[in-house]
């Protein structure tokens, strides 16, 4: 039933400061990937996600802390003070990635915006 799906969904929390810039996201996935379609919905979102972190480590001298939480499936991801242009830039590309992933698969992920 409808429970069940949205008990299934990826939830992304992205969390804004209040100058409007992102400053880390959090992901929960839950188990069951592989229900029809639902699986290649979840290895686009885990590639961006992946994406992020590794082009935010390698492409900027920015500091981010996360964590990965395999056995809930988590992972968070946060900025540390002191950022540049460079991380909002791969971030908001992130974030409009994401979002054009769930306008196509609504019942697979919902995203919400935090304010930190």
């Amino acid at each position: 039933g409808s429970e069940m799906c949205i008990r299934d969904r990826t939830k992304i929390t992205v969390y804004k400061n209040k100058t409007g810039d992102i400053t880390g996201f959090r992901c929960e996935d839950h188990a069951g990937f592989a229900r029809a379609g639902r699986d290649i919905v979840c290895a686009a979102i885990s590639a961006l996600v992946f994406n992020t972190i590794n082009s935010i480590e390698q492409l900027t001298e920015d500091d981010f802390s996360g964590t990965q939480d395999e056995k809930n499936a988590v992972i968070t991801f946060s900025l540390e003070p002191g950022y540049g242009r460079e991380s909002q830039l791969l971030l908001n590309s992130f974030v409009l990635g994401i979002t054009n992933i769930r306008n196509e698969n609504k019942k697979y992920i919902s995203i919400t915006f935090e304010e930190v």
